[in-house]
């Protein structure tokens, strides 16, 4: 009986071994490209949160890879990176990683021959603090991602009490969160929109920052803007445009101070504005009319013109109240900070809905935030300016529209 079961591990062991040691390497490889951005090219994950690979048992990943497709082991990201995988497609996966060196380093290494170099494998992205704080501090307009430190304050002390310290945190954590508001297993309108912009390097870049802040405290933020280009849709939408200039501007910089400049401002905003206007959800009784008549393609080309144009601003006085308010809010009067959503520079976050409002009329910066307080205009996502309008005095809204239409 002793022999019997005996005989019969050694059999099981080498079913075992015989199904992981079925996996085609190289298959793998080719199959892995996918994997490579949070694993990386040689199994060596791109930030603290992502395994490595390198050098695993390949058993284990398949365990793993089956788990996740079955939805016994429940991730956001690797369900559906799971879900199409073949048993066959697992194995390979598995031999290919489990094949490479723990370090990360050359596959070839240890087997080359002595006057030969090999081929190193490429190596794993390095996040970077000083990129990390950049995106922190001026966020990526180019890309609508919103500065940080309006709502998390300077290298993440919050003043504003509704949103959390980032200071001292752990570093993967920050980045674990930043990836479920990417993925939207975490639900909130603002980071779901900045973080789903952001790269798996962007996170790792900011999840570094946060690591010691103090290492980069004297690296100066840099962030390149790229200039709109003219398309086809910039040139018809010109001659579209003409009917806008009475009350707009040739240009889109308009010369009567209650009707905004429409120069410079994103796109995607004129033509959410254009849309609600028709639809009647802004209410306007000049800009109904004026935007029933237009199609799609009309509003499409009619923005992309005004996005293509440059504002004119002027040299005007500013307030300091209303640039410490744009800036900081006020915390015991729980005013969110303009800067969270409009950026440093007042040039706002396209893809966000979030609008330039940099060298924008005062009197019609005024109106729109008496608007907002009063609840005569709703247009805004998640009644997100209504709710800071509503703690506003008139007096407040007086001095931010004199700061903001100063920005240039």
């Amino acid at each position: 009986m002793k022999h019997i079961l005996t005989s019969l591990i050694l059999t099981l062991l080498s079913i075992n071994f015989a199904v992981a040691a079925s996996g085609d390497a190289d298959a793998g490889k080719t199959k892995a490209a996918t994997c490579a951005a949070c694993h990386g090219s040689n199994g060596i994950g791109a930030s603290d949160t992502f395994p490595n690979l390198a050098g695993q048992h390949a058993d284990y990943i398949v365990k793993q890879l089956k788990a996740f497709k079955s939805g016994d082991r429940k991730n956001p990201l690797m369900g559906p990176m799971a879900a199409p995988l073949s048993e066959q497609d697992m194995a390979d996966l598995a031999a290919y990683f489990s094949g490479l060196p723990h370090d990360g380093s050359s596959q070839d290494g240890g087997s080359a021959d002595a006057g030969s170099t090999g081929s190193a494998a490429p190596a794993a992205y390095i996040p970077s603090p000083a990129a990390g704080k950049s995106l922190y501090e001026l966020g990526d307009p180019s890309r609508n991602i919103a500065s940080c430190i309006g709502c998390h304050g300077n290298e993440g002390n919050s003043e504003v009490l509704i949103y959390p310290n980032l200071a001292n945190q752990h570093p993967e954590y920050i980045a674990k969160q930043l990836m479920n508001f990417k993925n939207k297993s975490r639900n909130n309108y603002a980071m779901n929109q900045f973080a789903g912009n952001m790269t798996n390097d962007d996170i790792a870049d900011m999840a570094a920052y946060f690591a010691d802040p103090a290492a980069v405290a004297n690296v100066v933020p840099r962030r390149v803007t790229p200039a709109a280009p003219i398309t086809a849709e910039v040139i018809a939408g010109k001659a579209k445009s003409a009917t806008c200039a009475a009350c707009h501007g040739a240009d889109g910089n308009s010369p009567v101070a209650i009707y905004p400049k429409l120069a410079g401002q994103s796109a995607d905003y004129l033509i959410k504005q254009l849309q609600e206007f028709k639809a009647g959800t802004r209410e306007n009784a000049v800009m109904g009319p004026m935007a029933s008549a237009l199609s799609d393609q009309d509003m499409l080309e009619i923005a992309s013109y005004y996005a293509a144009q440059k504002i004119a601003t002027a040299e005007l006085a500013g307030s300091e109240i209303g640039k410490k308010l744009y800036f900081g809010g006020n915390v015991k009067r729980k005013i969110t900070a303009c800067v969270a959503c409009h950026g440093a520079n007042g040039k706002g976050m396209n893809k966000a809905g979030f609008p330039t409002i940099a060298g924008q009329n005062e009197s019609y910066l005024k109106a729109q935030l008496m608007n907002f307080k009063k609840g005569e205009r709703n247009n805004d996502y998640n009644t997100m300016m209504q709710s800071v309008a509503s703690k506003l005095s008139e007096s407040d809204m007086t001095e931010l529209a004199k700061y903001m239409a100063s920005m240039k």
